[in-house]
């Protein structure tokens, strides 16, 4: 099991930026693929970006595509989302997982607990 921290979140105005960060404690860190998911009120866990071991392969859902970028940085431990252009359907909590190289939230075994993210039009 890999806790997984995430921060970064907040209110931000339609066309604003922000970036989160979702600290890692574990050693083998740069063995799990990292995704970011989104979850809205009354809606599903949805797939926004999913980067690979190494942080060599990116791919994100087509809703964020252009406006979001995943890294990481192994030697902190830590994954990042820069969020550009954010829209007010962009509002949700976000949380970060440790799996495989998937778009499907059942590939991840560790899940972060969510930062919240409000977009305001």
């Amino acid at each position: 099991q890999v806790q997984l921290v995430e921060s970064g979140g907040g209110l931000v105005q339609a066309g604003g930026s922000l970036r989160l960060s979702c600290a890692a404690a574990i050693r083998t860190f740069s063995s799990y693929a990292m995704g970011w998911f989104r979850q809205a009120p009354g809606k599903g866990r949805e797939f926004v970006a999913v980067i690979s071991e190494r942080g060599d392969v990116t791919t994100y859902a087509d809703s964020v595509k252009g406006r979001f970028t995943a890294s990481r940085d192994n030697t902190k431990n830590t994954l990042y989302l820069q969020m550009n252009s954010l829209k007010s359907e962009d509002t949700a909590v976000y949380l970060c997982a440790a799996g495989a190289f998937s778009r499907t939230p059942d590939s991840f075994g560790s899940w972060g607990q969510g930062t919240q993210v409000t977009v305001s039009p």
